[in-house]
């Protein structure tokens, strides 16, 4: 029987869009984490058992997600994880406590890798969800922070795709820069439908003739990679502060153009302080031709390999109860799965897109002499946030 029932093979179960609009996020996650458990199924991680990741293309949609998680929960996946898209996240995350409520002893685990809505670790937390990112509201207190010490910060864009993340992000900005720099205006506050824009040059105009100097955004994939080509386009100077600029294609649309002005608030960059992680990335490189960036790969099954050990099983249950509270050292440092809301503990690094060159600067993207220099490391303790999560543990 696949899944955890085998102690040798634990397949999981990855939905995530392998086509359409944002087919190229999802083929590099998936390759990051097939690569990821690779080196943990030689290096032991999880003891004697390994681990198999197995994809379901979602094309992006609630509605393929919730098929996709029966499909495997028919054919026994204990195990599930998902990343790309917070309106997916959120149905997936309803559908596996449903499923568990009703099914005692055929539980699921859903491993969130990159969906950020906070609230899926505050008013809609589950025991049986896992958030390995850092959700919006950490990363926009890291980047509000960054922006409270530029007094050249003085009139700010918003923009972000409409649904559950860019509603999220919007919000935050507004409500944070108020707190620690009431004399910024926000200029605009826009959303799009998400993965449908193919010109952003309308809203570029707008951010021009609102006079804004920064603008804040969400957007992923080629939603932002199309917004970065029409602000290039315009000779918009703007500087940008994202939360995907190191996602994949963008760094390709943006090459010179965003030189100093791009910037990217992550929980890891390739050019850290240490360079911890460059074998991942030069092995990965070599293997796919494609850069890795998805830290929480690493953190991710690094801790349910823990777990299994830890809890001498891989039963979902007893590995969700080990992964409470528990600490380990990933790729940004350590790190701390919060046992309140299970949203993981982590730093947060502000980037800057800059030339290579070979001293703080020696990994690029995309080939294009270019890559992501550390403006700062902020401390674990920086990001933290209140959790509003009333967590129902099973008995």
């Amino acid at each position: 029987m696949p899944g955890a029932a085998n102690a040798d093979v634990v397949k999981i179960a990855f939905i995530d869009p392998l086509s359409g609009t944002f087919a190229p996020v999802g083929q590099n996650m998936l390759k990051s984490f097939q690569y990821i458990a690779e080196k943990a199924n030689a290096e032991k991680w999880a003891g004697e058992n390994t681990f198999e990741i197995v994809a379901f293309d979602n094309k992006g949609s609630p509605m393929e997600s919730l098929a996709a998680l029966k499909s495997a929960i028919d054919q026994g996946y204990r195990y599930v994880m998902q990343g790309a898209g917070s309106g997916a996240a959120l149905a997936l995350a309803e559908a596996v406590s449903k499923h568990n409520e009703r099914n005692p002893g055929k539980e699921v685990v859903y491993i969130n890798f990159a969906a950020i809505d906070p609230d899926m670790t505050n008013s809609k937390c589950s025991f049986w969800h896992f958030r390995f990112d850092a959700n919006s509201d950490q990363k926009m207190e890291a980047l509000t922070s960054h922006i409270e010490k530029n007094p050249n910060v003085k009139k700010v864009y918003i923009i972000g795709q409409n649904y559950a993340l860019g509603h999220q992000v919007a919000r935050a900005a507004k409500d944070y820069l108020k707190r620690k720099r009431p004399d910024i205006q926000i200029v605009g506050d826009d959303l799009h439908p998400i993965g449908q824009v193919k010109d952003f040059s309308p809203y570029v105009a707008k951010m021009k003739a609102a006079g804004a100097d920064t603008v804040i955004t969400g957007n992923w994939g080629a939603d932002l990679a199309l917004l970065i080509k029409a602000a290039k386009d315009a000779n918009f100077d703007a500087n940008f502060y994202t939360y995907y600029g190191n996602s994949t294609n963008v760094p390709t649309a943006m090459g010179a153009s965003g030189i100093d002005r791009v910037k990217v608030v992550s929980i890891w960059n390739a050019n850290n302080e240490k360079f911890a992680g460059k074998d991942i990335v030069d092995g990965f490189k070599k293997k796919y031709n494609d850069d890795y960036l998805l830290v929480a790969s690493y953190s991710s099954l690094s801790m349910l390999g823990k777990a299994f050990r830890t809890a001498r099983t891989t039963d979902p249950v007893k590995v969700a109860f080990a992964m409470e509270g528990m600490k380990l050292a990933s790729l940004n440092g350590e790190v701390e799965m919060r046992k309140q809301d299970h949203q993981l503990q982590q730093p947060l690094y502000i980037a800057t897109w800059t030339r290579v060159n070979g001293k703080d600067v020696k990994i690029d993207q995309e080939n294009t002499g270019y890559g992501w220099k550390t403006d700062v490391k902020l401390d674990t303790h920086v990001g933290v946030q209140p959790t509003s999560c009333q967590m129902k543990r099973p008995s």
